[in-house]
């Protein structure tokens, strides 16, 4: 992907530079219109795909004859250099040779790999994969498809394709952003998060450990509720046991209403439970827990190659900013130099 990304980000520069008359001032920079490798980016696409699915194409030695449009593409613009050009003295009837089979690379190559790609999409067992390939194809095949009919419309229709490829270069700075945000960090994020989950998930069945929860719910007035109020409250002792055995933590959805339903009583007795026994809202105090939950997965070693974020989320807040303030609320630090210190 970063591949894909930085051919494409390789040809918006060089039409940047043409547009500004950069390479009449600047002659030597011309190499970067030679090497333009935006005829590479549904090539890595398609290396991208059969990567994320693991496909067994992905190591198949035949990949690299995919280099050779982009290699015959290479060798022409070199030979198109006024120096060289001039000194070879290449008859017409060769470049127009070299010329034709250009325009059946931009024709028949790239709509080929993008189609040949989306056979591959199919292959994906993960629906939130298979939809971000989905739209990564789409994109791609719209930005190419324009191109190329702006290609043929300028050689054979004479018109000027200047306004086209302008909104072409938006479109493909978009397909950067967009590329680069869902597809390496929210897509990243959300991989990290169903393995970090299936770990939490195993450890957690492999615990031996175990709160106490099998205590008698009494049904008492308020008022003897309220006399109760300590560490022994049944209610409390239930509480604990759903955060620390059923983990409802990670639930970042969770309020003092769900919780009130599974404890059989009223939203406001939760709070005033938590308040009096811990001392902090019960905001705080589910955070705690989270937190307490987000430091063990910090110092455990199975956890090191994942992002501080993702295990966050997974732990139950709901945003980036939530889980950096709260961490650093209650520990005075934040995640990311809390694994700096004690890893």
């Amino acid at each position: 992907m970063a591949y894909a990304i930085f051919s494409l980000s390789l040809s918006l520069l060089n039409s940047v530079l043409d547009d500004t008359g950069i390479y009449n001032t600047i002659p030597f920079l011309r190499f970067i219109d030679i090497i333009d490798s935006g005829i590479l980016f549904p090539f890595f696409i398609f290396l991208y795909v059969v990567h994320q699915i693991d496909h067994p194409v992905k190591n198949s030695r035949k990949r690299i004859w995919l280099f050779t449009p982009y290699l015959y593409s290479l060798i022409s613009s070199i030979l198109d250099v006024d120096i060289i050009a001039n000194s070879l003295r290449i008859p017409f009837e060769y470049q127009l040779l070299m010329d034709i089979i250009e325009l059946m690379i931009i024709i028949l190559f790239i709509p080929g790999i993008l189609i040949y790609t989306y056979t591959f999409i199919k292959f994906s067992n993960n629906t939130k994969e298979k939809r971000w390939l989905t739209n990564l194809w789409f994109l791609a095949s719209v930005l190419f498809s324009s191109w190329i009919f702006a290609v043929l419309s300028d050689a054979f229709l004479g018109y000027d394709s200047a306004p086209v490829m302008k909104i072409l270069t938006v479109f493909a700075t978009f397909l950067i952003h967009w590329t680069s945000y869902f597809g390496i960090f929210k897509f990243r994020l959300a991989k990290d998060q169903e393995e970090i989950r299936a770990l939490i998930t195993k450890q957690k069945n492999d615990s031996t450990m175990q709160v106490v929860t099998d205590v008698t719910l009494s049904k008492t007035s308020d008022t003897k509720k309220i006399e109760s109020f300590t560490k022994e409250n049944s209610y409390f002792k239930k509480l604990e046991g759903l955060c620390i055995n059923d983990q409802i933590y990670r639930d970042s959805t969770l309020d003092r209403d769900k919780v009130a339903e599974q404890l059989g009583i009223s939203p406001g007795y939760v709070s005033q439970l938590v308040n009096t026994i811990t001392g902090d809202n019960f905001s705080t105090y589910i955070n705690r827990h989270r937190v307490e939950a987000i430091k063990n997965l910090i110092l455990d070693s199975e956890f090191d190659n994942y992002n501080l974020l993702a295990i966050g989320l997974e732990c139950g807040f709901s945003s980036k900013s939530t889980f950096h303030n709260a961490f650093k609320k209650i520990t005075g630090t934040t995640p990311n130099a809390y694994r700096k210190k004690y890893k």
